[in-house]
């Protein structure tokens, strides 16, 4: 999430909801600054079941993972933000701004669970994602903390002391992982608190502004302990698209370096684990990050964040030249983020980004209403056609139908389009938008696998290609790197369109791993002359 102390700038704080009958009063002694009378609603839901995952398919996993994402982060739902639900803060302890100030609160650990639960089971639920789906959204971004993973991955943190607080949680995090699989959509399960904290901001989980990750072993030791389990547990889960290892970390010197052994680690968990996309965050710092990407081979996938909100000079900025920041041209941020996605396959994600403008940037706008769908939109495009895929942040706020700038909801329609298709101005005939993932591909669609020349579907009739194709014993290599390049990218095409309608994201990606797949069947050297074609 983006910083905490500007985020509430820009929200109108409401109160919670009462109702009569059913509320058990008590007075919050642990409320910090808050001394007033708090009440709850005791809430007995029934236990949740550790759901299991569907059968694993590579090629399923394979579309799921390569494509070009149309995401919306579900924030605040297993890691707690104050300004985007005060409710539950209203009997928090300590500063009231944080995960653990909630899990602290409500007059005890029991109270707190409840509380909780209450909210993971009520924040968003499963028609929310039967919506995103309906409107073209293909992928959510999972904040979750270490604490969501359960009691025994807080030990020796500071969420020790309240752990049963989280002894429901997990089932609820795996069961959101199955709601989105329902419907098609990816995930990205994003580590959005890390034990000790990773920036020392609220979103982290705690509040008292310390950055304990990286200056103790232990922590970064119990951080790579938490990946693993979730490499483990997800890594053959078809709609988990990756796991960002980080959001949001201080940028420190040893950060490159911890990626490195991190991701050294998490490659051998398993065989699957090898090529398993992990994303890294920039820490706000493009270039750096860049280089890092760009001397990889691996699935990595660099993630920044893109907010014109926080720095002085966005917030004195008229709206219509940041959106003219954001069109094609020399030294434009399209263009810069088209530069550092070329180097690097194409693994670069905008994976937070609002509507979010400040008052000054919209008080000599003639149509401020008109003025933000310019703005946000032209966010929304530049970050599609330069990148892999984008994430808006968030898919709801406490006050949605009133804010413009951070409800996802809110703005479809309004500040945004109002669906998010891959392909949405033509018709894929047989190609059903609706039909489920995890549906078999009719016999006519294109199947594909690393390492092997697919069947092509009976809509596939170029003349040139076949003729190439017939003929492979003639080609020189050059020609047969050539054939073989169109040949798979048609077929990718076709695979990826059969899946709800989906496109080719990380292309250069793609190929890398399609080539170092085929074992030396393109010719050391022509490899260019295969990406060219595809």
């Amino acid at each position: 999430a983006a910083p905490l102390d500007s985020e509430a700038n820009n929200q109108n704080e409401t109160s919670q909801d009462t109702e009569a009958g059913g509320y058990l009063p008590f007075l919050s002694t642990l409320a910090g600054t808050d001394s007033s009378g708090c009440s709850f609603t005791p809430y007995s839901p029934a236990p949740v079941p550790l759901e299991q995952f569907a059968e694993w398919d590579p090629s399923v996993a394979m579309v799921y993972r390569y494509r070009q994402q149309q995401s919306v982060n579900l924030g605040s739902w297993f890691v707690q933000e104050q300004w985007m639900n005060p409710s539950l803060f209203t009997c928090a302890a300590g500063a009231q701004q944080a995960e653990l100030d909630v899990a602290q609160g409500w007059g005890g650990v029991s109270n707190a669970r409840q509380v909780l639960e209450r909210h993971w089971d009520e924040w968003i639920t499963e028609s929310d994602f039967k919506y995103l789906a309906s409107i073209g959204i293909n992928t959510v971004r999972l904040p979750i903390g270490y604490w969501n993973l359960g009691p025994v991955y807080c030990e020796g943190t500071v969420f020790e002391p309240v752990s049963d607080v989280y002894a429901n949680s997990w089932p609820r995090v795996v069961r959101a992982i199955n709601w989105a699989a329902k419907y098609g959509l990816g995930v990205l399960v994003d580590l959005h608190g890390a034990p000790g904290s990773q920036n020392g901001q609220a979103h982290g989980g705690t509040s008292d502004g310390q950055q304990n990750l990286f200056n103790s072993d232990n922590n970064m030791q119990l951080t790579v302990n938490i990946l693993t389990y979730l490499t483990q547990q997800f890594v053959k889960v078809n709609n988990v698209v990756g796991i960002e290892l980080l959001n949001e970390p201080t940028n420190v010197d040893i950060l490159p370096a911890f990626y490195t052994s991190t991701l050294e680690t998490l490659r051998q968990v398993s065989h699957e684990a090898a090529t398993f996309p992990f994303y890294i965050n920039d820490a706000y710092d493009l270039s750096r990050f860049a280089d890092y990407i760009s001397t990889r081979h691996d699935f990595v996938v660099l993630d920044h964040h893109s907010y014109f909100v926080f720095d002085d000079n966005s917030q004195n900025t008229p709206a219509s030249q940041l959106t003219m920041s954001l069109a094609p041209g020399q030294g434009s941020l399209s263009e810069q983020l088209a530069a550092v996605a070329n180097e690097g396959r194409r693994n670069l994600v905008i994976d937070e980004w609002s509507c979010a403008l400040s008052s000054q940037s919209l008080s000599n706008a003639s149509d401020p209403a008109e003025a933000r769908r310019d703005f946000c939109t032209g966010q929304m495009e530049s970050y599609a056609n330069a990148t892999a895929g984008w994430s808006f942040w968030s898919l709801k706020t406490e006050n949605c139908d009133d804010d413009d700038n951070w409800c996802f909801v809110h703005a479809v329609g309004n500040s945004l389009p109002s669906t998010f298709f891959s392909y949405p101005n033509i018709s894929l005939g047989n190609l059903s938008l609706e039909e489920p993932a995890s549906a078999p591909l009719n016999p006519d669609q294109a199947y594909l696998t690393f390492g092997t020349t697919m069947p092509l579907g009976s809509g596939f009739d170029s003349s040139m290609a076949d003729e190439w194709l017939a003929s492979m014993v003639e080609l020189t290599p050059e020609q047969a790197a050539i054939s073989r390049g169109y040949s798979d990218g048609w077929s990718a095409a076709k695979t990826f369109a059969a899946m709800s309608g989906s496109r080719l994201g990380f292309t250069g990606q793609f190929m890398t791993d399609a080539l170092a797949s085929m074992g030396g069947q393109i010719v050391r050297g022509d490899e260019q002359y295969y990406k060219s074609w595809f």
